[in-house]
């Protein structure tokens, strides 16, 4: 079958912010030209999916990027049926195998129009599409860096190399919790696993008959159950007398970040996390198995993720601190109401671009720019994330998308079927039975300087939490933003609070 090439380009530069982007004319004249092959030595049969030109200034593999706050340019093309040492040509106007060629599109700029000049390149191949990242994705190919030339045809990039497995390194006090779950293997149709690091609290090999209570916790975006393995265990001793076992749960998936939600594209995952999960952990480790002892926290999100396990399984948990969650009200998604309609993603009512993401007061990323770059970049950017967990799936079996990628314009009828994740509407609709199970269990802390702007829906959660007379905490801290809500202080009041209830649940310790 003959090879067939679609291919998006995106320039990206360093100086620049991510707004603006437009599509454009290419140049009939090919300033560039690169041949790219993978070797049959890593791979011996025909590949399908995106291959990449990666370029960089910086002193380290091109790989490693492209960054959110710092992306510089890439390429990237979708193959279908790359045969093994089969030359590849991605050039300023086509990419093409022999006697096959497809048009590009670019963002910013055309390809043609760019000054790659000295800038280094790698070319990668994204062979294990499930893993979200690109570079440094477990299987994905990449080749040597190279520098490149004065325009025209480039040394030819060879693939030939494979990201290897990463290695879980357990320690005395942390141990790597792997289970297969039925449920999403039975989703996928093929072996799938939960993944945890678990980490021990120090008295716990010297003495073999205590149980201990846990505090499950769920890292941010491209966060993975490797995260804070490499620090010292937590809380090892203090005056209170009481310890936690730790588990960081992996949230990772092929679409991104599966935030523990049953999802029609993502498979049961909160599901999983409690069926399935928790008695394996139970059974594995010295926990105390009631929900009185298991606390949940995340940041980002994992900070809706905490939030979105605890109201969906009020009666497996005791308690959620959640920090600067992902949108908690969809009427404030990031500044958008998706409800509304005639809504923009790329722009507000004023015609002005809208912002995503800013550092000092200043803005540093605006969603057009970002969107584009994730549509090039392909499946598992955090935007299209959102659309993988919380929208229904295609009959080509792909996410609905919530917004139009040309026009920003938001498609209202695919934003009201999310309703059913809108954590602010399911409290409100189903407040009767939730009130009385979640009392006590809801603490939620957010910058009033939030980078994403995560800070209006949760605004909005802490006033409709106040009418329907919850105790709830919902704290706005004033002057903090995404990365500086958590000083040490904070940390060490969260878990003062996960100790006094358990306190009060378990005066005997057990």
């Amino acid at each position: 079958m003959p090879q067939i090439v679609r291919a998006f380009i995106v320039a990206c530069l360093a100086s620049q912010t991510l707004g603006g982007f437009s599509s454009c004319e290419l140049s009939a004249a090919d300033r560039w030209e690169f041949p790219v092959r993978f070797s049959k030595t890593i791979r011996a049969e025909p590949y399908s999916g995106r291959v990449y030109l990666i370029f960089t200034k910086r002193d380290r593999e091109p790989r490693l990027g492209p960054g959110w706050f710092s992306p510089e340019q890439f390429v990237s093309a979708e193959v279908t049926n790359w045969q093994p040492d089969s030359p590849l040509m991605i050039a300023s106007g086509a990419a093409a195998s022999p006697g096959v060629a497809a048009s590009l599109r670019s963002y910013p700029d055309a390809f043609s129009t760019l000054n790659l000049s000295e800038y280094r390149v790698q070319a990668v191949a994204r062979f294990n599409a499930w893993h979200r990242e690109i570079g440094t994705g477990t299987g994905n190919g990449f080749s040597a860096t190279a520098i490149v030339a004065a325009e025209g045809i480039q040394p030819e990039l060879v693939i030939n190399a494979v990201v290897p497995e990463r290695e879980f390194l357990e320690t005395a006090s942390t141990k790597l919790l792997k289970i297969k779950s039925h449920l999403l293997s039975e989703f996928y149709g093929r072996d799938v696993y939960q993944q945890a690091s678990v980490t021990l609290p120090a008295s716990y090999e010297s003495s073999p008959s205590r149980r201990y209570p846990t505090i499950f916790e769920i890292p941010g975006f491209s966060g993975d159950h490797y995260y804070r393995t490499d620090q010292k265990p937590p809380f090892e001793s203090r005056q209170d007398g009481v310890e936690f076992i730790r588990v960081m749960l992996d949230p990772s998936c092929p679409l991104g970040h599966h935030v523990f939600a049953d999802s029609a594209n993502n498979g049961p995952r909160g599901k999983c996390l409690v069926d399935e999960f928790l008695p394996e952990f139970d059974q594995k480790f010295r926990s105390i198995a009631k929900p009185t002892a298991r606390f949940l926290t995340g940041h980002s999100s994992g900070g809706w993720s905490s939030l979105w396990i605890q109201v969906s399984y009020p009666d497996h948990f005791g308690g959620v601190w959640s920090t600067a969650p992902d949108p908690v009200d969809f009427r404030d998604f990031q500044k958008i109401n998706l409800y509304a309609p005639d809504e923009n993603m790329y722009s507000n009512a004023e015609g002005k671009p809208r912002p995503l993401a800013r550092i000092g007061g200043q803005v540093r990323l605006w969603y057009k720019g970002f969107a584009d770059m994730e549509w090039a970049l392909g499946p598992g950017g955090q935007l299209h994330s959102f659309e993988a967990v919380f929208s229904d799936r295609r009959d080509d079996g792909k996410p609905q998308l919530v917004w139009d990628r040309e026009t920003g314009k938001v498609f209202t009828d695919v934003a009201r079927t999310w309703e059913k994740y809108d954590i602010r509407l399911v409290l409100e609709r189903n407040w009767e039975q939730l009130g009385p199970k979640l009392q006590g269990k809801l603490h939620v802390f957010m910058g009033d300087q939030d980078t994403f702007y995560l800070e209006g829906a949760t605004v909005l959660l802490k006033q409709s939490l106040a009418k329907l007379g919850s105790d709830a905490r919902v704290d706005i801290m004033p002057g903090r933003d995404h990365f500086n809500l958590l000083p040490p202080e904070l940390r060490d009041h969260i878990r003062s609070e996960m100790v006094a209830s358990f306190q009060k649940n378990h005066p005997d310790g057990n």
